[in-house]
């Protein structure tokens, strides 16, 4: 691809998913963001914990809180001005503290009123469209037209779906039930996505934030730089470690690749890696963060609402899969970087480690509560409380580095940072809240059903690029849960699937859909500060964790890999998970001690496929494989691997 045709590339793909920029803003106007934001998470935090209120309330108000934020912050298209609000944004922000007031008045009549029987007055159906249209614009600016156009189809399909004909065709929907519904009900905007982004998934943030304000960022960059640093392949091994560390608790890829991305990249070109490359590794190892226990992203607490199964266990079940994840792409950098000659740091400007742990030890203390907490089974609210409350101790300990301003700041950028996630919620909510009164996730499970058949292989394919689609250029939260409403109960009832298994399935598809091109939120974020192509990055980060987008599929041939199985299945399907993953490492870097041959890559490749299937005679083919290209990679002779292609 030339620089010209990658070029008008880019800007086709700005203008067709670009956002508004965020605004920093200062003067009287940052000041008093700031202390709204400062207030917003105040609210949030009481409400998450000590409110009596229901948990509609608690949500109206929440998001009421961030709209008003958000029309400041955050322009209303990608030509929109960075430095201050236009007066259409005053206006916006200013309906949405209006509805605020309205809804805060009305709270006990909403909760007293009972759904599609008490009629609605019209200042109902004011404040309820016009919070409507706020949550729809929202999206538009944060996310792009690529959701807010699935929004708008919902809501066409919605309202007029009565008139289709075949399968789609729904019982009518008036206005006034789609309103009722929509907007005084937990089964349209303040459903799911929404609760969670303002209970325990605002709380996570906090402690991510709050941590990185305390020094906690800075001191696990210098753990993993002291562990890899003097490896070959060290500052992209450094990236990978510190990258997992710092995503495990932002739980955004594109915020961790903002953060670590800005020491490692540099670094990494600055040893000889290409700023595509050095781009890559961290777009992969940010990404696999959301996936990493013991915190996790957002996402996985939308799936613990959504499915019941108790966080804990949806902790325990993902840790293998997510140490064979990083294992993989730990693994594909340093065979990379072998093969390319590049990587190696100087021992003496590096951290030692034992000065490291002495030095920031404290910070430990906060994951030693957060994960005591878990393992007690405290509900993920107050996990994420306890652990900030040690958080807060510890750098008040540390007395040399707190200061209040660097609390305050903390607090409000927590807030402002998930200004974006929470309209992409709210839209994803009014999606689903327009499934369930349309019944369409059973549709989609009887369209699957008619083109897979019984080929459960075929309905997995299909349920992962619907959701790597649905995730494209949308918030992690916000894809999966748009999956999991129209997928994950074909998974269950037609192909019995576990709970765990399905959506456990769409969740890893919907992180991955962060480095997916072409829309590659995270890869976007890389190549600024690589100074390389998006697209590129993007292309390299799937290709450092090509293992990641076979992982889904083996824990459903493959049970015992989230603990679904005896001990001995659990240890057998974890074995050959690892031989998968290290074959698919191997075969995609086309490396080992010297260059692989084609032949032997083509050999590995299917062959670390083949391990994850229930039937043991395609195990054993596939055994046969990867002998034969172990064999070739161990025993191509030295000048036939110089000259072997890549």
């Amino acid at each position: 691809m030339t620089q010209t045709s990658s070029t008008r590339l880019s800007r086709l793909l700005a203008a067709s998913f670009g956002t508004g920029p965020r605004r920093t803003l200062d003067g009287w106007l940052g000041l008093a963001v700031k202390v709204f934001a400062i207030l917003t998470a105040v609210y949030t935090v009481y409400a998450a914990t000590m409110s009596t209120w229901d948990v509609l309330a608690r949500t109206i108000v929440f998001l009421c809180l961030m709209l008003t934020l958000l029309f400041v912050v955050v322009g209303s298209g990608p030509n929109a001005r960075a430095d201050r609000p236009s007066v259409v944004d005053y206006i916006l922000s200013g309906f949405a503290l209006c509805c605020l007031v309205f809804f805060t008045i009305e709270m006990d009549a909403i909760a007293q009123r009972i759904t599609l029987f008490d009629p609605m007055p019209p200042s109902y159906w004011i404040f309820g469209y016009g919070l409507l249209f706020l949550s729809v614009e929202a999206a538009r600016r944060t996310v792009g037209p690529g959701l807010t156009t699935l929004v708008l189809v919902f809501m066409v399909y919605n309202l007029w779906g009565h008139h289709f004909e075949g399968p789609l065709r729904h019982g009518l929907i008036t206005y006034e039930h789609f309103l009722d519904v929509t907007m005084f009900t937990t089964d349209g905007v303040f459903g799911a996505p929404v609760q969670v982004t303002a209970t325990y998934a605002f709380l996570f943030v906090m402690f991510g934030t709050l941590l990185e304000k305390a020094g906690g960022g800075a001191f696990f960059f210098d753990i993993a730089a002291a562990l890899t640093g003097r490896q070959t392949g060290g500052p992209a091994k450094v990236s990978v470690v510190s990258s997992g560390l710092f995503g495990m608790l932002s739980g955004s890829p594109t915020a961790d690749v903002v953060t670590t991305g800005s020491v490692t990249i540099p670094v990494m070109k600055r040893l000889g890696y290409s700023p595509t490359l050095a781009g890559a590794v961290e777009v992969a190892a940010s990404t696999g963060g959301s996936i990493l226990p013991p915190v996790m992203g957002a996402a996985v607490f939308i799936m613990a609402e959504f499915t019941g199964i108790p966080y804990i266990s949806i902790v325990f079940a993902a840790t293998a899969s997510a140490l064979l994840y990083y294992a993989t792409v730990f693994l594909q950098v340093d065979l990379r970087s072998r093969k390319e000659g590049v990587g190696t740091l100087d021992p003496d400007t590096l951290p030692r480690a034992g000065a490291t742990l002495l030095k920031g030890w404290t910070f430990l203390l906060p994951l030693g509560v957060l994960t005591a907490a878990l393992v007690m089974h405290y509900s993920p609210t107050y996990v994420a409380l306890y652990g900030t409350a040690a958080l807060l101790v510890t750098w008040l300990l540390r007395w040399r580095t707190f200061s209040v301003r660097s609390l305050l700041d903390g607090i409000a950028q927590t807030t402002l940072s998930m200004v974006a996630v929470t309209g992409a919620c709210a839209a994803a909510g009014l999606v689903i809240g327009g499934i369930t009164m349309t019944g369409l996730s059973g549709k989609v499970a009887e369209l699957l059903v008619l083109i897979a058949g019984s080929n459960a292989l075929l309905t997995l394919i299909f349920a992962a690029m619907m959701t790597i689609l649905l995730g494209m250029g949308m918030p992690t939260p916000a894809a999966y849960a748009l999956a999991a409403a129209l997928v994950a109960p074909t998974l269950v009832a037609d192909y019995g699937y576990s709970l765990m298994q399905a959506h456990m399935f769409l969740l890893y598809f919907a992180v991955l859909s962060a480095m997916t091109p072409p829309v590659a939120v995270a890869a976007y974020a890389a190549a600024g500060i690589a100074g390389a192509n998006p697209i590129s990055i993007a292309g390299q980060a799937c290709k450092l964790a090509v293992a990641a987008f076979v992982m889904p599929f083996a824990f459903m041939y493959a049970p015992g890999l989230l603990l679904e199985s005896s001990l001995g299945g659990i240890v057998l399907d974890i074995a050959r998970s690892l031989v998968m993953v290290v074959a698919l490492a191997v075969a995609a870097e086309g490396y080992w001690r010297r260059t692989i041959p084609l032949a032997g890559r083509l050999a590995l490749a299917p062959g670390a496929v083949a391990m994850i299937s229930p039937q043991p005679l395609i195990v054993l083919g596939g055994m046969a494989l990867l002998g034969i290209g172990t064999y070739m990679s161990w025993n191509t002779p030295a000048h036939a691997a110089v000259t072997a292609k890549d």
